[in-house]
Protein backbone atom coordinates (compact mmCIF):
# COMPACT_ATOMS: atom_id res chain seq x y z
CA UNK A 1 0.00 0.00 0.00
CA UNK A 2 1.34 3.10 -0.90
CA UNK A 3 0.24 6.84 0.20
CA UNK A 4 -1.88 7.07 -2.77
CA UNK A 5 -2.90 3.93 -3.43
CA UNK A 6 -6.23 4.30 -5.14
CA UNK A 7 -6.09 7.52 -6.43
CA UNK A 8 -6.45 7.84 -10.49
CA UNK A 9 -4.68 10.10 -12.50
CA UNK A 10 -5.19 10.49 -16.10
CA UNK A 11 -1.87 11.61 -17.26
CA UNK A 12 -2.08 14.12 -20.76
CA UNK A 13 1.38 15.70 -20.30
CA UNK A 14 4.99 15.76 -22.05
CA UNK A 15 8.31 16.28 -21.86
CA UNK A 16 9.30 17.12 -18.32
CA UNK A 17 7.44 19.22 -16.13
CA UNK A 18 4.05 17.23 -16.00
CA UNK A 19 5.34 13.63 -16.19
CA UNK A 20 7.81 14.51 -13.63
CA UNK A 21 4.72 15.45 -11.50
CA UNK A 22 2.92 12.33 -12.66
CA UNK A 23 5.99 9.86 -11.64
CA UNK A 24 5.95 11.24 -8.31
CA UNK A 25 1.98 10.57 -7.90
CA UNK A 26 3.07 7.19 -9.27
CA UNK A 27 6.08 6.87 -6.54
CA UNK A 28 3.48 7.16 -3.97
CA UNK A 29 1.21 4.80 -4.97
CA UNK A 30 -1.00 6.78 -7.53
CA UNK A 31 -2.36 4.58 -10.81
CA UNK A 32 -0.98 6.60 -13.60
CA UNK A 33 -2.33 6.48 -16.96
CA UNK A 34 -0.29 7.92 -19.40
CA UNK A 35 -2.21 9.49 -23.07
CA UNK A 36 0.23 9.71 -25.60
CA UNK A 37 -0.59 10.14 -29.76
CA UNK A 38 -1.05 7.10 -31.60
CA UNK A 39 2.37 6.65 -33.59
CA UNK A 40 4.00 9.52 -32.25
CA UNK A 41 3.78 9.61 -28.34
CA UNK A 42 5.69 12.19 -26.37
CA UNK A 43 8.08 14.05 -27.53
CA UNK A 44 10.67 13.19 -25.25
CA UNK A 45 10.51 9.40 -26.63
CA UNK A 46 13.00 10.27 -29.20
CA UNK A 47 15.26 12.63 -26.99
CA UNK A 48 19.05 11.37 -26.42
CA UNK A 49 20.57 9.46 -24.96
CA UNK A 50 19.04 6.85 -26.59
CA UNK A 51 19.73 2.73 -24.98
CA UNK A 52 20.75 -0.16 -27.16
CA UNK A 53 17.71 -0.80 -28.02
CA UNK A 54 16.67 2.51 -29.03
CA UNK A 55 14.47 3.43 -26.52
CA UNK A 56 15.29 7.23 -24.98
CA UNK A 57 16.65 7.00 -21.43
CA UNK A 58 14.72 10.97 -21.03
CA UNK A 59 11.09 9.35 -21.95
CA UNK A 60 12.27 6.03 -19.32
CA UNK A 61 13.70 8.63 -16.38
CA UNK A 62 10.33 10.47 -16.10
CA UNK A 63 7.42 7.72 -16.73
CA UNK A 64 8.28 4.86 -14.71
CA UNK A 65 5.21 3.12 -12.84
CA UNK A 66 2.29 4.42 -15.45
CA UNK A 67 0.35 2.52 -17.85
CA UNK A 68 0.31 3.90 -21.47
CA UNK A 69 -2.41 4.16 -23.81
CA UNK A 70 -2.61 5.87 -26.97
CA UNK A 71 -5.49 7.86 -27.90
CA UNK A 72 -5.97 10.48 -30.74
CA UNK A 73 -7.91 12.82 -28.84
CA UNK A 74 -9.04 15.29 -32.29
CA UNK A 75 -10.49 12.31 -33.11
CA UNK A 76 -14.23 12.24 -31.96
CA UNK A 77 -14.93 9.23 -30.41
CA UNK A 78 -11.24 8.28 -28.94
CA UNK A 79 -11.79 12.08 -27.14
CA UNK A 80 -14.96 10.51 -25.50
CA UNK A 81 -13.10 7.49 -24.67
CA UNK A 82 -10.51 9.63 -22.66
CA UNK A 83 -13.51 12.01 -21.15
CA UNK A 84 -14.98 8.28 -19.70
CA UNK A 85 -11.22 7.83 -18.26
CA UNK A 86 -11.42 11.56 -16.42
CA UNK A 87 -15.06 10.87 -15.20
CA UNK A 88 -13.69 8.07 -13.20
CA UNK A 89 -10.19 9.91 -12.53
CA UNK A 90 -9.31 11.78 -9.07
CA UNK A 91 -6.74 14.17 -10.95
CA UNK A 92 -6.01 15.21 -14.36
CA UNK A 93 -2.55 16.91 -15.56
CA UNK A 94 -1.51 18.68 -18.54
CA UNK A 95 0.84 20.76 -19.50
CA UNK A 96 -0.45 21.93 -23.05
CA UNK A 97 -0.23 25.71 -24.13
CA UNK A 98 -3.15 27.71 -22.84
CA UNK A 99 -6.07 27.09 -24.49
CA UNK A 100 -5.04 24.01 -26.64
CA UNK A 101 -6.85 21.73 -23.91
CA UNK A 102 -9.94 23.96 -24.46
CA UNK A 103 -9.90 23.42 -28.53
CA UNK A 104 -9.59 19.41 -27.73
CA UNK A 105 -12.43 19.97 -25.60
CA UNK A 106 -10.59 18.59 -22.51
CA UNK A 107 -10.25 21.55 -20.41
CA UNK A 108 -11.34 21.91 -16.81
CA UNK A 109 -14.89 23.47 -17.81
CA UNK A 110 -15.55 20.34 -19.70
CA UNK A 111 -14.45 17.72 -17.84
CA UNK A 112 -15.84 19.46 -14.22
CA UNK A 113 -19.44 18.93 -15.89
CA UNK A 114 -18.65 15.14 -15.95
CA UNK A 115 -16.33 14.87 -12.92
CA UNK A 116 -17.18 17.59 -10.31
CA UNK A 117 -14.62 15.73 -7.67
CA UNK A 118 -12.02 16.33 -10.33
CA UNK A 119 -8.75 17.45 -9.43
CA UNK A 120 -7.19 19.28 -13.01
CA UNK A 121 -3.72 20.37 -12.93
CA UNK A 122 -2.40 22.69 -15.58
CA UNK A 123 1.78 23.05 -15.86
CA UNK A 124 2.37 26.09 -18.73
CA UNK A 125 4.83 28.51 -19.14
CA UNK A 126 3.46 31.58 -17.45
CA UNK A 127 -0.19 30.38 -15.89
CA UNK A 128 -3.52 30.26 -17.48
CA UNK A 129 -3.70 34.02 -16.98
CA UNK A 130 -1.55 37.78 -17.90
CA UNK A 131 -0.22 38.93 -20.42
CA UNK A 132 2.48 36.37 -21.22
CA UNK A 133 0.24 33.08 -20.56
CA UNK A 134 -0.15 32.37 -24.73
CA UNK A 135 3.43 31.90 -24.67
CA UNK A 136 5.30 28.29 -24.47
CA UNK A 137 6.86 27.36 -21.60
CA UNK A 138 10.49 26.28 -21.83
CA UNK A 139 12.94 25.99 -19.01
CA UNK A 140 15.71 28.33 -20.18
CA UNK A 141 13.39 31.19 -21.17
CA UNK A 142 12.12 31.25 -17.31
CA UNK A 143 15.15 30.85 -15.72
CA UNK A 144 16.20 34.18 -17.54
CA UNK A 145 12.79 35.50 -17.31
CA UNK A 146 12.01 35.14 -13.69
CA UNK A 147 15.53 36.55 -12.57
CA UNK A 148 17.31 33.16 -11.96
CA UNK A 149 19.89 33.93 -14.56
CA UNK A 150 20.62 37.00 -13.27
CA UNK A 151 22.44 35.57 -9.91
CA UNK A 152 23.59 32.21 -11.09
CA UNK A 153 27.47 32.32 -12.28
CA UNK A 154 30.25 34.43 -11.53
CA UNK A 155 29.82 38.14 -11.01
CA UNK A 156 31.86 38.90 -13.93
CA UNK A 157 30.57 36.65 -16.61
CA UNK A 158 28.52 35.95 -19.01
CA UNK A 159 24.79 35.41 -17.94
CA UNK A 160 24.20 31.14 -16.86
CA UNK A 161 21.41 29.00 -16.20
CA UNK A 162 21.37 26.57 -13.54
CA UNK A 163 23.12 23.58 -14.61
CA UNK A 164 19.54 21.68 -13.59
CA UNK A 165 16.61 22.33 -15.26
CA UNK A 166 15.25 23.94 -11.59
CA UNK A 167 11.86 25.66 -13.44
CA UNK A 168 10.69 22.37 -15.03
CA UNK A 169 11.28 20.01 -11.97
CA UNK A 170 10.25 22.51 -10.10
CA UNK A 171 6.66 23.35 -11.31
CA UNK A 172 6.34 19.84 -11.24
CA UNK A 173 7.06 20.15 -7.33
CA UNK A 174 4.84 22.78 -7.22
CA UNK A 175 2.15 21.07 -9.34
CA UNK A 176 2.42 17.95 -6.74
CA UNK A 177 2.22 20.60 -3.55
CA UNK A 178 -1.22 22.18 -5.30
CA UNK A 179 -2.04 18.48 -5.97
CA UNK A 180 -2.05 17.38 -2.86
CA UNK A 181 -3.92 20.13 -0.99
CA UNK A 182 -6.43 20.12 -3.50
CA UNK A 183 -7.35 16.25 -2.55
CA UNK A 184 -7.15 16.83 0.99
CA UNK A 185 -9.62 20.12 0.54
CA UNK A 186 -11.82 17.69 -1.54
CA UNK A 187 -12.27 15.72 1.73
CA UNK A 188 -14.09 18.60 3.47
CA UNK A 189 -15.80 19.91 0.12
CA UNK A 190 -16.19 17.06 -2.12
CA UNK A 191 -15.16 19.27 -4.73
CA UNK A 192 -12.01 19.25 -7.23
CA UNK A 193 -10.51 22.41 -8.25
CA UNK A 194 -8.41 23.77 -10.90
CA UNK A 195 -4.72 23.84 -10.21
CA UNK A 196 -2.27 26.04 -11.97
CA UNK A 197 1.28 26.77 -11.93
CA UNK A 198 3.79 27.48 -14.19
CA UNK A 199 7.74 27.41 -14.77
CA UNK A 200 8.10 31.68 -14.73
CA UNK A 201 6.32 31.60 -11.38
CA UNK A 202 8.86 28.52 -10.32
CA UNK A 203 11.69 30.69 -11.08
CA UNK A 204 10.17 33.72 -9.13
CA UNK A 205 9.09 31.47 -5.86
CA UNK A 206 12.71 30.16 -5.44
CA UNK A 207 14.23 33.35 -5.97
CA UNK A 208 13.85 33.53 -2.42
CA UNK A 209 17.03 35.01 -0.91
CA UNK A 210 17.15 37.53 -3.96
CA UNK A 211 14.11 38.87 -3.62
CA UNK A 212 14.88 39.26 0.35
CA UNK A 213 17.79 41.26 -0.63
CA UNK A 214 16.22 43.61 -2.93
CA UNK A 215 13.16 43.96 -0.53
CA UNK A 216 15.24 44.76 2.74
CA UNK A 217 18.35 46.81 1.05
CA UNK A 218 16.73 48.16 -1.88
CA UNK A 219 20.06 46.78 -3.83
CA UNK A 220 20.00 44.72 -6.64
CA UNK A 221 21.10 41.17 -6.25
CA UNK A 222 24.02 39.95 -8.36
CA UNK A 223 25.90 36.35 -9.22
CA UNK A 224 27.75 35.48 -6.22
CA UNK A 225 29.72 32.33 -8.10
CA UNK A 226 29.10 29.85 -5.21
CA UNK A 227 28.98 32.09 -2.33
CA UNK A 228 25.59 32.61 -0.37
CA UNK A 229 24.42 36.25 -0.98
CA UNK A 230 23.89 36.42 2.71
CA UNK A 231 26.44 34.32 4.57
CA UNK A 232 30.27 33.98 4.98
CA UNK A 233 32.00 32.15 4.65
CA UNK A 234 29.62 29.50 2.80
CA UNK A 235 30.85 28.44 -0.89
CA UNK A 236 33.90 26.59 -2.56
CA UNK A 237 37.19 26.94 -1.55
CA UNK A 238 40.45 25.85 -3.92
CA UNK A 239 42.36 23.05 -2.85
CA UNK A 240 45.57 21.52 -4.18
CA UNK A 241 43.89 19.16 -6.63
CA UNK A 242 40.27 20.59 -6.69
CA UNK A 243 37.62 22.58 -4.76
CA UNK A 244 35.71 21.59 -1.84
CA UNK A 245 32.55 23.18 -0.05
CA UNK A 246 32.70 24.42 3.65
CA UNK A 247 29.82 26.12 5.22
CA UNK A 248 31.35 28.50 8.28
CA UNK A 249 29.31 31.13 8.51
CA UNK A 250 28.24 31.03 12.21
CA UNK A 251 29.60 32.84 15.30
CA UNK A 252 30.63 29.02 16.32
CA UNK A 253 31.61 27.66 13.04
CA UNK A 254 33.50 30.46 11.92
CA UNK A 255 36.61 30.93 15.08
CA UNK A 256 36.44 26.64 14.59
CA UNK A 257 37.28 26.77 10.66
CA UNK A 258 40.10 29.56 11.19
CA UNK A 259 41.59 27.09 13.35
CA UNK A 260 41.79 24.57 10.88
CA UNK A 261 43.59 26.45 8.99
CA UNK A 262 45.52 28.16 11.09
CA UNK A 263 44.51 31.31 10.72
CA UNK A 264 43.56 31.97 14.32
CA UNK A 265 43.75 35.65 14.23
CA UNK A 266 41.82 35.85 11.37
CA UNK A 267 38.40 36.00 13.63
CA UNK A 268 39.80 39.46 15.64
CA UNK A 269 40.57 40.84 12.07
CA UNK A 270 37.78 44.14 12.29
CA UNK A 271 36.91 43.12 8.64
CA UNK A 272 35.86 39.84 9.73
CA UNK A 273 34.83 39.79 13.09
CA UNK A 274 30.69 39.51 12.33
CA UNK A 275 28.98 38.03 9.34
CA UNK A 276 28.15 41.45 8.17
CA UNK A 277 31.78 42.71 7.69
CA UNK A 278 32.55 39.30 6.37
CA UNK A 279 30.31 39.78 3.56
CA UNK A 280 31.28 43.31 2.93
CA UNK A 281 35.19 42.27 2.70
CA UNK A 282 34.59 38.93 0.98
CA UNK A 283 36.60 40.02 -1.78
CA UNK A 284 39.54 39.96 0.82
CA UNK A 285 38.55 37.21 2.74
CA UNK A 286 38.51 34.36 -0.01
CA UNK A 287 42.41 34.59 -0.98
CA UNK A 288 43.59 34.61 2.39
CA UNK A 289 41.45 31.68 3.03
CA UNK A 290 42.66 29.73 -0.45
CA UNK A 291 45.78 30.95 0.16
CA UNK A 292 45.71 27.87 3.03
CA UNK A 293 43.31 25.78 1.58
CA UNK A 294 45.71 25.02 -1.68
CA UNK A 295 48.86 23.82 0.13
CA UNK A 296 46.83 20.61 0.71
CA UNK A 297 44.63 18.03 -1.31
CA UNK A 298 40.88 18.06 -0.77
CA UNK A 299 40.91 14.84 1.18
CA UNK A 300 42.56 16.26 3.65
CA UNK A 301 41.00 19.75 4.48
CA UNK A 302 37.87 17.32 4.82
CA UNK A 303 39.00 14.89 7.11
CA UNK A 304 40.26 18.55 9.50
CA UNK A 305 37.15 19.82 9.17
CA UNK A 306 34.76 16.58 9.53
CA UNK A 307 37.03 15.92 12.76
CA UNK A 308 36.16 19.42 14.05
CA UNK A 309 32.66 19.33 13.32
CA UNK A 310 32.39 22.07 10.35
CA UNK A 311 29.86 21.63 7.55
CA UNK A 312 32.14 20.71 4.33
CA UNK A 313 31.76 18.37 1.75
CA UNK A 314 33.76 17.33 -2.21
CA UNK A 315 31.95 18.44 -5.35
CA UNK A 316 31.29 15.49 -7.06
CA UNK A 317 31.13 15.16 -10.10
CA UNK A 318 27.55 12.86 -11.32
CA UNK A 319 29.08 9.82 -11.73
CA UNK A 320 31.04 10.01 -8.47
CA UNK A 321 27.47 11.21 -6.85
CA UNK A 322 25.70 8.34 -7.78
CA UNK A 323 28.20 5.84 -6.34
CA UNK A 324 28.57 7.85 -2.87
CA UNK A 325 27.95 5.45 -0.02
CA UNK A 326 25.53 7.80 1.05
CA UNK A 327 23.63 7.87 -2.34
CA UNK A 328 23.77 3.77 -2.15
CA UNK A 329 22.79 3.40 1.39
CA UNK A 330 19.33 5.75 0.50
CA UNK A 331 18.20 3.79 -2.63
CA UNK A 332 18.80 6.82 -4.15
CA UNK A 333 19.81 4.60 -7.23
CA UNK A 334 17.80 1.32 -8.26
CA UNK A 335 17.65 -1.45 -11.02
CA UNK A 336 14.65 -1.90 -13.02
CA UNK A 337 13.73 -4.54 -16.26
CA UNK A 338 12.38 -2.79 -19.06
CA UNK A 339 10.74 -5.32 -21.70
CA UNK A 340 13.25 -3.37 -24.71
CA UNK A 341 16.03 -1.94 -23.05
CA UNK A 342 16.24 -4.64 -20.33
CA UNK A 343 17.93 -3.93 -17.21
CA UNK A 344 18.56 -0.12 -16.71
CA UNK A 345 19.13 1.67 -13.88
CA UNK A 346 17.01 5.38 -12.19
CA UNK A 347 17.66 7.60 -9.44
CA UNK A 348 15.26 6.39 -6.75
CA UNK A 349 12.31 8.01 -4.61
CA UNK A 350 14.10 11.25 -2.27
CA UNK A 351 11.25 10.90 0.07
CA UNK A 352 11.25 7.81 2.60
CA UNK A 353 7.69 7.03 4.34
CA UNK A 354 7.92 4.89 7.19
CA UNK A 355 4.36 3.52 6.89
CA UNK A 356 3.25 3.53 3.22
CA UNK A 357 6.58 4.28 1.74
CA UNK A 358 7.33 4.86 -2.31
CA UNK A 359 7.95 2.14 -4.59
CA UNK A 360 9.05 1.43 -8.48
CA UNK A 361 6.63 -1.30 -9.25
CA UNK A 362 7.04 -1.16 -13.60
CA UNK A 363 9.39 0.46 -16.09
CA UNK A 364 7.71 3.74 -18.39
CA UNK A 365 5.54 2.00 -20.95
CA UNK A 366 5.67 1.45 -24.65
CA UNK A 367 3.74 3.21 -26.63
CA UNK A 368 0.02 2.46 -26.42
CA UNK A 369 1.17 -0.63 -24.18
CA UNK A 370 -1.67 -0.56 -21.75
CA UNK A 371 -4.60 0.85 -24.29
CA UNK A 372 -6.43 -2.59 -24.82
CA UNK A 373 -6.04 -3.20 -20.63
CA UNK A 374 -7.47 0.70 -20.41
CA UNK A 375 -10.53 -0.04 -22.64
CA UNK A 376 -11.59 -3.35 -20.91
CA UNK A 377 -11.42 -1.39 -17.69
CA UNK A 378 -14.04 1.35 -19.59
CA UNK A 379 -16.38 -2.06 -21.06
CA UNK A 380 -15.60 0.18 -24.71
CA UNK A 381 -16.72 -2.80 -27.30
CA UNK A 382 -15.05 -4.87 -29.49
CA UNK A 383 -16.27 -3.24 -32.60
CA UNK A 384 -15.83 0.49 -31.52
CA UNK A 385 -12.07 -0.44 -30.69
CA UNK A 386 -12.32 -1.76 -34.26
CA UNK A 387 -13.52 1.27 -35.59
CA UNK A 388 -10.94 3.51 -34.17
CA UNK A 389 -8.11 1.42 -34.82
CA UNK A 390 -9.14 0.99 -38.31
CA UNK A 391 -8.40 5.38 -38.30
CA UNK A 392 -5.35 5.20 -36.44
CA UNK A 393 -7.56 7.05 -33.00
CA UNK A 394 -6.53 4.32 -31.08
CA UNK A 395 -3.46 2.36 -30.80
Amino acid sequence: MGALTGVKVVDVSQVMAGPFCTMLLADMGAEVIKVESPGVGDPSRRMDPLTPSGESGAFLAMNRNKRGVALNLKDPEARQVFIDLAAISDIMVENYRPGVARRLGIDYESLRSVNKGLIYASISGFGQSGPYSSRGGFDLIAQGMSGIMSVTGQADGAPVKCGIPVTDLGSGLFAVYGILSALYSRHQTGLGQHVDTSLFETGMALAVWEATEYFYTGRLPKPTGSAHRLSAPYQAFRTRDGYITVGADSDRHWPLFCRVLGLDSLPDDPRFRSNATRLQNLGALVPIIEARTATEKSVYWLAQLETAGIPSGPINTIPEALADPQTLAREMVVQMSHPRAGSIRALGTPVKLSLTPATIRRPAPLLGQHTEEVLDELKISASARSAMRSRSAIA
